[in-house]
């Protein structure tokens, strides 16, 4: 569960390497976010040289968090990180390449995109 706050490592090439959420999109009341979800976030390091600086302000998708992740089939997955990948105005990943395991649900949620880059799948 990501919360305003929580420190996020990123999972691509965009030039961030970790990133403070500071607000989880979906409605006012929405408290936590889970995977899938998309957060606003502001960048804590980054290497330099790069498309994204420190101190910007990015949208940034949840792609692995240490909360257990519920499957259709009732098994859980869950990772040893929370991590996160940088998304543009389109909700298409910044990066060229994304790093570490993702889930195969993410395909069902509709971003094909990202998941064309993927090389672990879960």
């Amino acid at each position: 569960m990501i919360q305003e706050r929580s420190l996020l490592k990123v999972a691509d090439n965009s030039g961030a390497k970790i990133v403070r959420c500071f607000r989880v999109l979906g409605g006012s009341r929405k408290r936590y976010a889970k995977i899938g979800d998309i957060v606003v976030a502001s960048v804590q390091t980054a290497e330099p040289r790069k498309n994204v600086k420190k101190k910007d302000i990015v949208k940034v998708m949840v792609v692995r968090t240490k909360n257990a992740f519920r499957r259709e089939d009732g098994s859980y997955v869950r990772f040893d990180e929370n991590a996160v990948v940088v998304l543009d105005a389109k909700k298409e990943p910044v990066g060229t390449r994304v790093f570490g395991p993702f889930l195969r649900e993410l395909k069902a949620m509709g971003h094909d995109k990202l998941m064309t880059m993927v090389d672990d799948i879960v």
